[in-house]
């Protein structure tokens, strides 16, 4: 009986789960395995309504198979101002959104972006790590994460956010290939589960047919400012509560 609640985990640095900063820290008993959610989340005010597009299956397909290769270099986008925003901050000219992080601890970590946690996901990117390598550099305080797209003739009119495929950077060290696809049920059962958590971290209990008996799920979501540079370049920004010293994330979408 009631809605099942995840387990929080609030400031916590376990390698069992992401670290972020958490405003209101309280203990809540562990779920128990459980069943699919039923679906109450929103569409968002401004989804955008436009047909399933099969090539995202196709890339999906043949890119969550590619290994995760190692360190190369990358350029840093240039930012509107040449400078960061205080993560601390919570007046901006970007708008805010609620971002997660999830993904088993040895599988690939996902991106979800929403308008709130009640809506459906606007956006879902599979990235090229691992979740327990993203947790450890999050663990060392500032992380920067680089999609980087090529910039075409024939790409003029697809929104950036539509791109299918990206090659992703973290902390300026190449890593693989993001891949955009369509939220999965498993994805939307865990949005369902967080939709009473605007902001914390923690870990929920897995797909068992998936992961084996013992598999957990590691989250962290906060709200992330949005913020529009060009046609060519979007970025978000984690915003942390004022006068909490948790890591410090920026998640940058370009076309080069």
């Amino acid at each position: 009986m009631g809605e099942q609640r995840p387990r929080l985990s609030g400031a916590s640095s376990s390698a069992d789960s992401f670290s972020i900063p958490s405003p209101s820290p309280s203990p809540s008993p562990s779920p128990s395995p459980a069943p699919r959610q039923h679906n109450t989340l929103l569409e968002p005010s401004h989804q955008n309504k436009r047909k399933s597009k099969k090539v995202f299956r196709v890339f999906r397909s043949v890119f969550r198979s590619f290994p995760i290769i190692t360190p190369a270099a990358c350029k840093i986008p240039v930012l509107p101002g040449g400078s960061l925003p205080d993560p601390h901050r919570s007046g901006s000219n970007g708008s805010k959104v609620t971002g997660t992080l999830f993904g088993y601890r040895k599988g690939r970590v996902s991106l979800s972006i929403q308008e709130s946690p009640r809506c459906l996901p606007s956006l879902v990117v599979e990235l090229a790590m691992q979740t327990m390598v993203l947790q450890k550099e999050l663990s060392g305080g500032m992380v920067r994460i680089a999609l980087e797209t090529e910039k075409r003739a024939d790409k003029e009119k697809i929104k950036i956010m539509d791109e299918p495929l990206w090659t992703m950077f973290c902390n300026g060290k190449k890593t693989g290939y993001g891949v955009k696809r369509d939220a999965t049920e498993e994805d939307l059962n865990v949005m369902e589960l967080l939709r009473p958590v605007s902001m914390g971290a923690g870990v929920l209990p897995g797909n068992s047919e998936a992961e084996g008996p013992d598999s957990e799920m590691a989250y962290m979501r906060a709200y992330f400012e949005r913020v529009v540079g060009s046609k060519d370049s979007e970025t978000f920004y984690m915003l942390s509560p004022e006068g909490n010293n948790g890591p410090e994330l920026s998640i940058f979408f370009v076309r080069v």
